[in-house]
């Protein structure tokens, strides 16, 4: 799989320019360099065809595109371009399609040089293969405006990061340590369907399956972690909980590199013994595996952490969480769980803390404990529905201040005000079927991720934007 998230841009243009005009071509380089360069900047890998006129020139390029294993077809019309030369060749590819509608010249008014319509009138040619793409039922996105003064490489690289969370989510490698929480539905679906649906794999194991690793550490690997945690939190727990939080945490990294997986889900209830190699809830290092990268739930809910994985292997800064209590008077939504969050996603410097832990024989654990960033955030959720069907429910919201009470301070936490009253967002949320598991990602990321609904080939279902 890619490391970052990779784009073919193909540029389209017109074989009677080349033979009438054929210098105009080399005017657009410096163009489609900005553009290249922007995207690039954005951390966007990007591979670009040669300009194309004709449909031998489109086939090559899409077998290029698909050689180089590209996220995303990104279109680039520098000038007029035959609708029929391309719309065959881009039907038959599997990749998606998004259409980047831009030009040169940012001031196109009364005062124009005629001169400039040759190098600004793409436009015509996205409207022709816009339309034949519709016509032959394949499906594409669009953004429109100019390269340097709007956002439109910005939203044309998030939907390439939707593109690669869709190939993330679709690859991913769960490791599920304990059986899926008992009585707990909403989440649960087979690992059948998972497989069946989306190719997701899950494989289960019990806590015993980090003793050999656990046993294989030595201790400079040891000392040089609680080193690390020490420059990276404000650690506040005995050297005891420290220490044995993270000899069971390694042994549990050590597991899922081995294992080549993207994403787990723990059950704390099989954590259930104080004694032997592991002794205590790996916390800290599940909240450090999603500061890597990976994805994480809660309870063996395999189905969200695949959903983490992908979101925050695509754009980063997402967490695991939960909606845990209204705030009726503030008309805002707390959030919290037992002692996981990625710490990418504080506002300020994470505290290390041990929790009291009465659930089970295991030892106190080592936790994270923070809050994410306030200003915007999508929340977002993947909800199982009839017939192994699932939808995808995203709110753009904005994450608030963290509290004024120093005893939430050591307590995975934060509150978030909805796009739409408190109480139309819960009835639409439960209405619209969401589970109690969730996932935060910081930045406001609708419009991606209604792509990447439709790239996994879910229904999507946005709560109302309406701030209030």
């Amino acid at each position: 799989m890619n490391k970052q998230p990779k784009i073919g841009l193909l540029p389209l243009y017109l074989q009677l320019y080349d033979n009438t005009f054929p210098d105009l071509r080399n005017e657009f380089e410096p163009f489609m360099q900005t553009i290249l360069d922007g995207l690039t900047e954005d951390g966007i890998e990007v591979v670009r065809a040669e300009i194309c006129r004709l449909q031998p020139e489109f086939q090559h390029a899409i077998r290029f595109f698909e050689q180089t294993d590209v996220d995303l077809i990104v279109t680039l019309h520098l000038a007029y371009s035959l609708s029929l030369e391309a719309v065959d060749t881009l039907a038959a590819s599997s990749k998606p399609i998004l259409m980047l509608d831009t030009t040169m010249d940012y001031d196109f008014g009364m005062n124009v040089d005629p001169k400039r319509i040759l190098f600004n009138h793409g436009i015509h040619g996205v409207q022709d293969l816009a339309c034949m793409l519709r016509r032959r039922s394949v499906p594409f996105f669009i953004v429109s405006g100019h390269v340097v003064e709007s956002n439109v490489l910005k939203r044309a690289a998030n939907f390439a990061r939707a593109a690669y969370a869709a190939r993330v989510f679709k690859e991913t490698k769960i490791l599920r340590i304990g059986e899926s929480f008992h009585g707990m539905g909403d989440f649960h679906v087979t690992n059948h369907a998972l497989a069946e649906r989306f190719g997701i794999t899950v494989h289960e194991k019990t806590p015993d399956c980090l003793a050999d690793a656990i046993r294989s550490l030595t201790a400079e690997v040891i000392e040089n972690e609680i080193r690390r945690d020490r420059e990276n939190y404000e650690v506040d727990l005995c050297e005891e909980t420290h220490r044995r939080s993270v000899r069971v945490g390694l042994g549990l990294r050590k597991v899922l590199e081995e294992g080549d997986y993207n994403a787990l889900s723990v059950n704390f209830l099989a954590f259930d013994t104080s004694e032997g190699l592991v002794d205590t809830v790996p916390f800290l290092e599940i909240s450090k595996a999603m500061a890597r990268g990976l994805g994480y739930a809660g309870e063996g809910d395999v189905l969200t952490a695949a959903l983490v994985a992908a979101l925050n292997g695509a754009f980063g800064r997402t967490t695991f969480t939960e909606i845990f209590c209204p705030d009726w008077k503030g008309g805002t939504v707390f959030l919290s769980h037992m002692g996981e969050i990625n710490p990418r996603v504080a506002a300020n410097k994470p505290r290390l803390c041990e929790k009291d832990f009465p659930w089970t024989k295991s030892n106190n654990p080592a936790v994270i404990v923070c809050a994410p960033a306030s200003g915007p955030a999508t929340f977002v959720n993947l909800a199982p529905g009839p017939d192994d069907t699932f939808r995808l429910i995203i709110a753009p919201v904005v994450v608030e201040e963290d509290t004024i009470n120093p005893a939430m301070r050591d307590t995975v936490r934060g509150w978030f005000c909805p796009p739409c009253s408190l109480e139309e967002f819960l009835e639409e949320y439960a209405l619209a079927g969401g589970t109690h598991h969730s996932a935060l990602l910081l930045g406001n990321q609708v419009e991606a991720l209604t792509a990447f609904a439709d790239f996994i080939g879910i229904e999507c279902h946005r709560i109302p934007a309406k701030f209030i």
